[in-house]
């Protein structure tokens, strides 16, 4: 794609540097193993590829803690693999979009280092400190994500910095404007070497509350049974002062008058959120010209597949941001794999990934697609030892973590670890997985590979599903339906989001088109488990669903 607003209605391949394809024989992905696997997903037909972080880290939280923002780490390899990358990627049609890590550095950065060491340096007040309360306890009840506090005490400064996440991940005092200034310092130096967009880490997590004040407990919380209530502390509270403050646009509008410097940059920003306040930031942080461009939450990758739900994520946000750019996706490194998240509303593993990805390409907005998905790996059962996520560390065997869903990609079925590597990978391929390997999926023109190429094809030829609003057809669960227009092409989408089959009856005579997973006799429509259709007629706007008994 070309063009300034080459993102709107974009099907982005996000790619885990570490688990993608190893070169050099260390057991862990890099940037010229990438380079070298751009074709298998310059073949799915998606537009971008998203690289989560390949900067210098020390690996606490697998490179989410960025002690070099400018530099790649040896692991990955260097700024010329890089710019290889990026080069080949252009070549194949791709944009490059790169994670940014803003909200927290590592407690390895320099710059922290010169922050805890004096109350008085000229890097003092870079990080989030605060002064203990009376009895030496931390300033107020904020939580980190990973668990417990969200403060760790520094006794050369006497006071406490504040972590959202790993004690290791100290959060930028983004209240100072010199920050903001190297912040954006960091990410024109990415724009000068050519990437096409940011992807931007908790990006509601920029700004804290001044006079941190206590968070208020989570609503319902205090009546629920012990069974309802969360497994870890940070579901406890209601996060109303430790992130997604007002003053977050302020920075996010200087962020947009950087990217817009340049010609057909973007960004997408990750809402850490859930429920209607996700989707109601998501569309507050792309409303208008002058903030983000895209935003995505943890919405959609959730538990939940039932057709209200969809339609009210979608209509939520359309109806508070008419003007913004949602993104849309079922699986990504921070979840469980939608294969095994949404398994009880599938007839097979097959039938559900071929309607999932049916189902995302027919949504308003970008959309994303995370490595391996394409295949259907489910999630990846991990014993204890083979873990190198924390929180699955620390609160194992109720949360298992991360990295059954990071496992390494399979290209190769009968290669040792799937042809990712030739030596021990950081995180084991399962057998599972191995029958799903790419080569595999090549030959049989049957696979869910081939459905993924098929249906994002097919998207990429519609104007309605790649640009086109959305209006809902009023039918029972277990149907979703609704029209995608944009000029003179209008699509109706069809699904049935159950894994038991479902018949309809049409209003007005149509045509099946593109992929489908259903059969169109006359006036009747079956859809088997996990069916669906894209239909044409000739008066869209008249066209009724019954679904018949």
């Amino acid at each position: 794609m070309s063009g300034g607003e080459w993102w709107r209605g974009a099907v982005i391949y996000q790619i885990y540097p570490r688990s993608f394809q190893d070169s050099t024989g260390t057991g862990v992905g890099d940037l010229p193993g990438i380079t070298s696997r751009l074709d298998h997903i310059a073949a799915l037909g998606v537009d971008a590829i998203w690289l989560s972080p390949f900067f210098a880290s020390p690996m606490k939280d697998m490179g989410y803690d960025v002690s070099d923002y400018t530099a790649v780490d040896p692991l990955f390899g260097t700024l010329s693999d890089f710019d290889a990358l990026v080069a080949r990627a252009h070549g194949l049609g791709l944009k490059v979009i790169i994670d940014q890590v803003l909200s927290h550095s590592s407690d390895r950065h320099p710059h922290f280092a010169a922050s805890r060491a004096s109350r008085t340096g000229p890097k003092s007040d870079w990080y989030v400190w605060a002064d203990p309360k009376p009895d030496g306890t931390p300033p107020n009840n904020w939580t980190s994500v990973f668990g417990g506090s969200a403060w760790e005490w520094e006794p050369r400064r006497r006071q406490y910095y504040l972590h959202n996440f790993l004690r290791e991940q100290p959060d930028w005092n983004v209240w100072n404007p010199d920050v903001q200034d190297y912040l954006l310092a960091t990410m024109r130096f990415w724009l000068e070497r050519g990437v096409d967009g940011f992807r931007l880490d908790t990006v509601n997590y920029y700004i804290h509350d001044r006079e941190l004040r206590d968070n208020p407990p989570a609503p319902g919380l205090a009546t629920a049974p012990l069974a309802q209530t969360p497994r870890e502390t940070y579901g406890w509270q209601d996060h109303l002062y430790s992130k997604a403050r007002p003053e977050n646009l302020a920075f996010l509008k200087r962020m947009r008058a950087l990217t817009d410097e340049y010609p057909d940059r973007m960004m997408i920003g990750e809402v850490g959120e859930h429920g209607d306040r996700a989707i109601e930031i998501m569309a507050e942080y792309t409303e208008g010209a002058d903030r983000l461009h895209l935003c995505y939450s943890f919405e959609m990758l959730g538990p939940h597949y039932e057709a209200r739900f969809f339609r009210h994520a979608l209509e939520k946000f359309f109806d508070g941001a008419p003007h913004g750019h949602p993104s849309w996706s079922f699986s990504n490194h921070d979840v469980q794999r939608h294969i095994s998240r949404f398994a009880a509303h599938g007839e097979s593993p097959g039938a559900l990934g071929r309607q999932a990805i049916a189902l995302l390409m027919g949504f308003e907005g970008a959309i994303g697609v995370y490595q391996g998905e394409e295949l259907g790996l489910p999630e990846a059962e991990l014993a204890y030892d083979e873990l190198t996520d924390p929180p699955g560390l620390r609160f194992w065997p109720e949360v298992k973590g991360r990295d059954g869903c990071r496992t390494p990609m399979v290209w190769e079925a009968t290669a040792p670890h799937g042809g990712f590597s030739t030596t021990k990978p950081w995180l084991p391929v399962k057998p599972p997985h191995l029958t799903l390997a790419v080569d595999a999926q090549e030959a049989a023109n049957d696979s869910l590979l081939h459905a993924y190429r098929e249906t994002i094809g097919f998207r990429s030829s519609r104007a309605a599903l790649r640009h086109g609003t959305t209006r809902f057809l009023d039918v029972p669960e277990p149907l979703l339906a609704f029209q995608r227009a944009a000029g003179d092409d209008t699509l109706t989408c069809i699904y049935n989001l159950s894994p038991a089959p479902c018949i309809a009856t049409l209003g007005a005579p149509a045509t099946l088109t593109g992929p489908a997973a259903a059969q169109l006799d006359g006036l009747t429509l079956t859809l088997p488990a996990n069916g669906f259709a894209f239909l044409e007629t000739e008066a869209p706007e008249t066209l009724t669903l019954a679904i018949a008994t």
